[in-house]
């Protein structure tokens, strides 16, 4: 078993091995961050996802005997021959996101999950995931999609159900939506649709430049169904009090996103009375002009992306050793053991799986997000 304190750690498994992220305070409520990666790429896919799911059994009971799981999203080479699999053989009560977005180790699937311990759970009726503990409960939405007949309607159906399920919660989209992660099929086709109902959604919402935005990512991935242009997943927190959700934005690196014509804030992090959590959306290689920097440069834009990154976690005063996850997405494949060997070099013990993904603009060769927590004191408010 892990220790009892934040640690790193790669356990070893038959065909497959998982890198861990644990934080743990001396509190009830510990934290982990799971991405398990198979090695044996010579099995099907049924017997791949089966190694994948027997391995994830084996780090769940080696990390520790009540941790639940509460978001898992799966990342598969070719959702439709793979998704049915997946449904058919997952029976974890969680909040489940199912994408293609091929691992580009050359495995057929991929896991990152999202574990906690001594939190209570349910599914509400309106499909939303509930975890409760102290007095926050936390909502997790996986694999949202609206069939409508182009990806701007898709998108704003999705968000206006997004907004009366909240609603139903004693929630609203501004005051405690965390993160959402739009994936959109045919990217460069259909990413503009999203943006202009994304755009209109939010203003009706009272989210304007003037107010704040959500972090996200949008990024290429496709489900099973072709005509599914665009699905979302989201997390929000019910029991935040004012001041504790503050946003960060590296103004000396990049310009806000409304400057060109989207909606989303660079990074989101909240305050609880023992932690303190970070949420970093989707970042490339952009200047504070919304330039694209270092075209055709795989190795330019990666570092770029990195030292934007790093100033979004600074201004959290937070840096990479506070990362529990971190998901990196390649428009080319070819790209991918440049990147890989730069990751190794320096950030070689953050859980970490690199997928093929196009980027919102085609200059962009590369993408990353990430998710992270550290030991912070602040009595205003109660505990995680």
């Amino acid at each position: 078993m892990l220790q009892e304190k934040s640690v790193k750690d790669t356990i070893k498994l038959k065909d497959a091995y998982a890198e861990v992220f644990c934080f743990a305070n001396n509190t009830e409520a510990r934290e982990y961050h799971v991405v398990v990666h198979v090695t044996n790429t010579e099995l099907n896919f049924k017997q791949q996802f089966e190694t994948l799911i027997n391995a994830y059994n084996e780090v769940r009971i080696n990390i520790s005997g009540n941790a639940v799981a509460v978001f898992k999203r799966y990342f598969l080479s070719d959702s439709a021959n793979q998704e049915n699999e997946v449904y058919n053989m997952e029976t974890s009560d969680c909040a489940i996101s199912v994408i293609q977005q091929p691992p580009i180790d050359g495995s057929k699937v991929a896991l990152w999950t999202y574990m906690i311990t001594g939190v209570k759970t349910r599914v509400l009726r309106n499909g939303l995931y509930r975890v409760e503990h102290n007095t926050y409960t936390h909502l997790w939405l996986g694999n949202y999609n609206k069939l409508e007949f182009n990806s701007e309607y898709q998108t704003r159906i999705i968000l206006q159900n997004y907004v009366m399920k909240l609603i139903e919660t004693g929630c609203t989209l501004a005051d405690n939506c965390v993160r959402t992660w739009f994936y959109i099929n045919d990217i460069d086709n259909n990413y503009k649709g999203v943006v202009k109902a994304r755009n209109d959604i939010f203003m009706t919402q009272g989210l304007t430049p003037k107010t704040h935005y959500i972090s996200s990512t949008g990024i290429g991935g496709r489900q099973s169904n072709h005509k599914i242009l665009v699905q979302m997943d989201a997390y929000s927190i019910n029991g935040l009090k004012q001041d504790q959700m503050k946003y960060v934005y590296a103004p000396d690196c990049m310009n806000r996103t409304s400057e060109y014509g989207v909606s989303f804030e660079r990074g989101t992090y909240i305050d609880y009375g023992d932690r303190r959590h970070i949420y970093i959306s989707g970042t490339a290689s952009i200047d504070n002009n919304g330039n694209i920097l270092h075209l055709g440069d795989i190795k330019g834009q990666a570092r770029c992306m990195l030292e934007n990154v790093e100033a979004l976690l600074k201004e959290a005063n937070m840096d990479f050793t506070d990362i529990g996850v971190m998901i990196v997405y390649l428009r080319d494949i070819a790209d991918f053991m440049t990147v890989k060997n730069m990751f190794n070099h320096k950030y070689k013990n953050v859980p970490c799986i690199i997928v093929n993904a196009s980027v919102c603009r085609p200059g962009w060769l590369i993408e990353m997000e990430c998710i992270g927590v550290k030991d912070f004191v602040n009595k205003q408010f109660r505990t995680f």
